[in-house]
């Protein structure tokens, strides 16, 4: 069993990061750190979001993602407005990780963000969260919140973010645990997607499809 990195350790990998010259250089040292997920890692892992390199950058979200709730006080602490990169990173890093706190920015992503790719990487996120510890009645609750911002989003120009609507309003239903009533309104709103003479992209319908097929053949609580 491998032991995990103590302080010296995680602290000579962040050093790398800082003395790394090249981009080339700079990505592998941020795999290298993010692969730890150590905690001490966030505010390196966070820095490396802002700075014009998207191979360290997708290194630093999967090392905040593997790192998980820890670090979302982090993030939303250091939501650079005046930096979309950044901004448009730390969207995907909250999506990854699924924790209720990063919500709000999620949300105003998917409705309002320019970039095609981080409207896609909120309504995966919406649809992947880990409501851990909530009651069916919570549950509900919060599937009102999201249900109507993902039907909206079926009508996205993009349709990288209508698929990303499919996969998560599936995803919804592991969370969502809903009883069979409650299940329609998430075959309801995918139906549209999987509809050939509703929606031009065939990878859309058909992805939209097989989330149909899940939904109607696998009960939810089977699959939570």
């Amino acid at each position: 069993m491998t032991r995990p990195p103590d302080s010296r350790q995680v602290q000579a990998l962040m050093d790398a990061v800082q003395a790394a010259r090249t981009a080339d250089d700079l990505t592998d040292a941020v795999e290298n750190l993010s692969a730890c997920a150590h905690p001490m890692a966030i505010p390196c892992l966070i820095q490396v979001l802002g700075f014009n390199n998207p191979g360290a950058a997708v290194a630093a979200v999967d090392g905040l993602v593997a790192i998980g709730a820890a670090a979302v006080p982090a993030i939303l602490a250091n939501l650079d407005d005046y930096n979309y990169g950044a901004r448009a990173w730390s969207v995907r890093a909250l999506a990854g990780i699924g924790d209720l706190r990063g919500l709000p920015l999620l949300e105003r992503a998917l409705a309002q963000d320019i970039g095609p790719s981080v409207r896609r990487a909120a309504a995966r996120g919406m649809g992947g969260l880990q409501p851990h510890g909530f009651t069916a009645q919570q549950r509900q609750e919060l599937a009102e919140r999201i249900l109507p911002q993902l039907k909206a989003a079926c009508g996205d120009e993009e349709w990288i973010v209508r698929y990303a609507v499919a996969v998560g309003l599936e995803g919804m239903d592991h969370w969502w645990l809903p009883p069979a009533a409650q299940r329609q309104r998430l075959l309801d709103t995918l139906q549209p997607l999987a509809d050939p003479r509703r929606e031009a992209a065939p990878v859309v319908w058909l992805r939209a499809r097989l989330a149909l097929n899940r939904l109607t053949t696998t009960p939810s609580a089977a699959r939570a």
